[in-house]
């Protein structure tokens, strides 16, 4: 089971977490593996699932007013 915290955000705070969430994602399509095999490519799969499931889950949590 995973734990869960609940952060406020303002708009702003909130459009720098994504941002950060698209650099990692694009950090991760970029990665090099010159010799990819059936396990790493998954690996990639999986961490571009979890990134990209995390940037849905901030991109619906709502404002703290500011």
């Amino acid at each position: 089971m995973s734990e869960s915290i609940t952060l406020e955000l303002t708009k702003d705070q909130k459009e720098i977490l994504l941002k950060g969430l698209r650099f990692v994602r694009s950090s991760i399509m970029l990665d090099i593996n010159d010799q990819p095999t059936d396990a790493s490519e998954e690996e990639r799969r999986a961490n571009l699932r979890q990134v990209t499931e995390l940037a849905e889950h901030v991109n619906r949590a709502p404002v703290m007013a500011h």
